[in-house]
């Protein structure tokens, strides 16, 4: 098994094979450019990681790990136009750069691509990664539509909340860790388990990004803090609160974010207070621990060595240990 930065090394070396403009250069430099951006590779590194966990060289892993990066960039590009986002990892985003047209057909173009990655494989192999990919792809774009549907609603439930996260992030990094089992060619069984593994330690980590907005060390988390409260985002955190909240503040934390604030800094403090006093922290918390247990779970269901399972379990602590 190799670290997670050679992982990351061996796999940046391999896109930057890939990444040739072709003709029209209009169509294919904004692939280029979105798959340059850079970002933490994060789902390609779980794909040659889970191959090698399963005793296969990452090697062979690497263009089913290059589908679900061409994917996900994608993906990035699309939400860029429907959110009209200016950046993306402190980058003009592909339609700001071009134009939304240029955005448009450069994403449809890149999940043509991402199926393309699987032409490498036999049969078999083939046919269960395209048969993971298009059931992985329709649920991000569910996973999208709750999302968009969520801004208009103020009656969003937790397990609605939940889903959606599943959905729109998690499944992709279930995905992700299952295209290396099946590469690797083992049992159904462990294809399963391992995706679990990921799907759940996705659920976690995005509560985490939720908890860690509001709550996270600006010098360690990479963002802005209190980014979703001021973009009125309806998060966990959000739902806790309406949920536990007095009366009064249930009514003060609704107008909070049904509206844009002249004073954003103070918005994030009175939300931030709400949150505290209404337990939402503690309930967050607490489902972040459950799903983390749950992904930890499963690792005792793989066929393989009591290592091995070590080295997922660090990872996921890894992954976690944000400054919670």
């Amino acid at each position: 098994m190799l670290t997670i930065e050679t992982y990351q090394q061996k796999f940046v070396e391999y896109l930057e094979e890939y990444s040739i403009i072709k003709e029209p250069k209009s169509l294919y430099e904004p692939i280029q450019y979105i798959l340059k951006l850079g970002g933490k590779r994060l789902r390609p590194v779980l794909t040659l990681m889970a191959a090698e966990i399963f005793d296969c060289d990452y090697k062979k892993a690497l263009n089913a790990a290059l589908s679900i990066e061409v994917f996900h960039n994608f993906s990035l590009i699309h939400d860029d136009i429907m959110d009209d986002a200016p950046l993306r990892r402190g980058c003009q985003t592909v339609h700001e750069k071009w134009d939304v047209n240029t955005g448009i057909l450069s994403g449809d173009a890149m999940l043509i691509m991402a199926y393309q990655l699987f032409e490498s494989y036999d049969n078999k192999i083939f046919r269960n990664l395209a048969e993971l990919f298009s059931k992985t792809a329709l649920e991000v774009c569910e996973g999208q539509q709750y999302d968009v549907d969520f801004e208009t609603r103020s009656d969003v439930t937790i397990s609605e909340y939940l889903k959606m996260i599943e959905y729109k992030t998690a499944v992709l990094i279930g995905a992700a860790m299952k295209m290396g089992a099946i590469v690797a060619e083992v049992s159904v069984s462990d294809q399963e388990s391992i995706y679990d593994f990921g799907k759940n330690l996705g659920i976690a980590f995005q509560l985490q990004d939720d908890y860690l907005d509001a709550f996270g060390d600006p010098k360690t988390f990479g963002k802005q803090i209190g980014g979703d409260i001021i973009e009125n985002k309806k998060t966990i955190l959000y739902i806790n609160a309406l949920n536990g909240s007095k009366p009064e503040d249930r009514l003060q934390l609704q107008h909070l974010f049904s509206v844009t604030s002249s004073n954003p800094e103070e918005k994030i403090q009175i939300a931030k207070q709400i949150f505290i006093e209404s337990g939402s922290t503690k309930a967050t918390k607490e489902a972040i621990w459950e799903y983390t247990q749950k992904a930890f779970a499963v690792l005792e269901t793989l066929n393989v060595s009591e290592d091995k399972k070590l080295i997922l379990k660090k990872f996921g602590e890894q992954l976690m240990n944000r400054n919670l």
